[in-house]
């Protein structure tokens, strides 16, 4: 960002581009779909994961876009966040407005690029989009509802894959997300805790107060469960699982080693979570290249 010419800066920080966390956790589950709908023998289709991943870039700083938009009136009160571009007075309203209908139509051009399916599909997720910056002003479950929009490239990557999404095989890989995201986000949330309470804004954080590494150990565990599940229905093979054990191992560490009262752990555990969906795009993708195809004529894709 800082290389960048200066008119682009304040765009660039609105996009968080010097952040790219959320890209990768809004890309995980993408790839999670793309690599358990590839066909038995194959890797995911590299085309879908080039035009998931610039399509979590972009969607990603349409989200935060949106988020401080919504936001502008209280983010100059939280010292994390009072030097945005739009609360510290450097993008006005109509700019971010026109800067995020540019980014919704680069999203678009994206979409459109996917079957029929995975455009209902995108088109579907705007409003949990749009929806999810008030949450925190009406509910302590904010995170649940950024789960589940986090993770809505599960389903869409299925449909990109076949056309028609796998429900036995894709729900609980989507439910997995949800509660990966509850647990990651819930740690980002404990860096504004004290700020939230002032200002009135709710969060599983200050829900789960004092009881959050158990609430996170419940949420953690039920990850586990629905990655198993998961692996079930899509028939997974042995590295599938033995990556499952590396998964619960750091997610295990992550949930004991974590200090709530230190910002700064919790913002170190929160990135730490890069490695989590890495692990599992590696372990499905490992998993559905070692099955048994001597009965099954497959073509992989190129």
């Amino acid at each position: 960002v800082a290389a960048a010419p200066a008119p682009l800066r304040p765009y660039m920080q609105l996009m968080r581009v010097d952040r790219p966390i959320g890209s990768w956790l809004l890309f995980w589950p993408c790839g999670w779909g793309l690599a358990q709908a590839a066909p038995p023998g194959c890797l995911p289709d590299p085309t879908l994961l080039a035009i998931y991943a610039a399509g979590a870039f972009v969607m990603r700083g349409a989200g935060c876009t949106i988020n401080d938009m919504w936001d502008r009136d209280i983010d100059h009160k939280v010292e994390r966040t009072r030097s945005r571009p739009i609360t510290s007075g450097r993008v006005s309203v109509l700019d971010a407005l026109v800067f995020l209908s540019a980014q919704l139509s680069v999203g678009a051009l994206l979409l459109l690029q996917l079957n029929w399916p995975s455009v209902l599909l995108g088109v579907s997720s705007l409003s949990l989009v749009l929806l999810y910056p008030l949450m925190k002003r009406v509910t302590h479950w904010p995170q649940l509802v950024l789960g589940l929009t986090f993770n809505w490239g599960v389903l869409m990557a299925w449909a990109s894959a076949h056309g028609v999404v796998n429900w036995p095989a894709a729900l609980p890989l989507y439910a997995a997300g949800v509660c990966w995201t509850i647990v990651y986000d819930t740690i980002y949330a404990h860096q504004d805790k004290s700020d939230d309470l002032v200002l009135g804004m709710k969060s599983t954080a200050l829900r789960f107060g004092d009881s959050t590494p158990t609430w996170l150990a419940g949420f953690g565990g039920a990850m586990m469960t629905c990655l198993a599940a998961a692996g079930v229905a899509a028939g997974q093979t042995w590295p599938y699982y033995l990556g499952l054990t590396a998964v619960g191992l750091h997610v295990t560490n992550q949930v004991r080693t974590l200090n709530i009262y230190d910002a700064s752990d919790c913002g170190d555990k929160f990135r730490s979570n890069r490695y989590v969906g890495l692990l599992i795009f590696l372990s499905i993708a490992a998993g559905r290249f070692v099955c048994d195809v001597t009965d099954v004529a497959v073509t992989c894709p190129t």
